[in-house]
């Protein structure tokens, strides 16, 4: 009788075990499936609105998409006279530095770990903010663009 007792008892402290890790390892950091958006809240002094794409599937980044716009539209790593010109400057330019940091951000999976690229550190602190704004908002499921104060 003690001895089934006791087998009782072990299994009730094995079921409330396993109910409580359960419950205490509930993610609250799940990224939810889809698209999710996060740009700068003001063009820059040189006419960019730096943005930040991410599509989410199975509690993973699984692309990015980093860049700026001017005004009319047109994507700043496709601006071939500011590339050569930031190149000569900074030796980097925004074709070569947006898909790095992007890249960073997808091995990474969180922004805080990310390593500035040399030429581009304006650059790296406005990525840094919009990639912590998208990723909350895939935390979130929060599905329309977050706008990012960056000065």
């Amino acid at each position: 009788m003690i001895r089934q007792l006791k087998i009782y008892l072990l299994c009730i402290c094995l079921i409330l075990s396993a109910v409580i890790m359960t419950s205490c390892s509930r993610d609250t950091n799940t990224l939810k499936d889809g698209y999710y958006f996060a740009e700068t809240a003001d063009f820059d002094e040189h006419g960019w609105k730096e943005f930040v794409s991410i599509y989410v599937s199975d509690n993973k980044i699984v692309t990015v998409e980093y860049n700026a716009k001017n005004p009319s539209g047109l994507l700043k790593s496709w601006d071939i006279d500011y590339m050569r010109i930031m190149n000569a400057d900074s030796g980097t330019y925004p074709n070569e530095y947006t898909r790095m940091y992007a890249d960073m951000l997808l091995d990474k999976q969180i922004a805080g770990e990310l390593n500035v690229i040399a030429g581009a550190t304006h650059s790296y602190d406005t990525f840094c903010l919009l990639a912590n704004a998208v990723i909350e908002c895939a935390k979130s499921g929060e599905k329309n663009t977050v706008y990012v104060d960056v000065h």
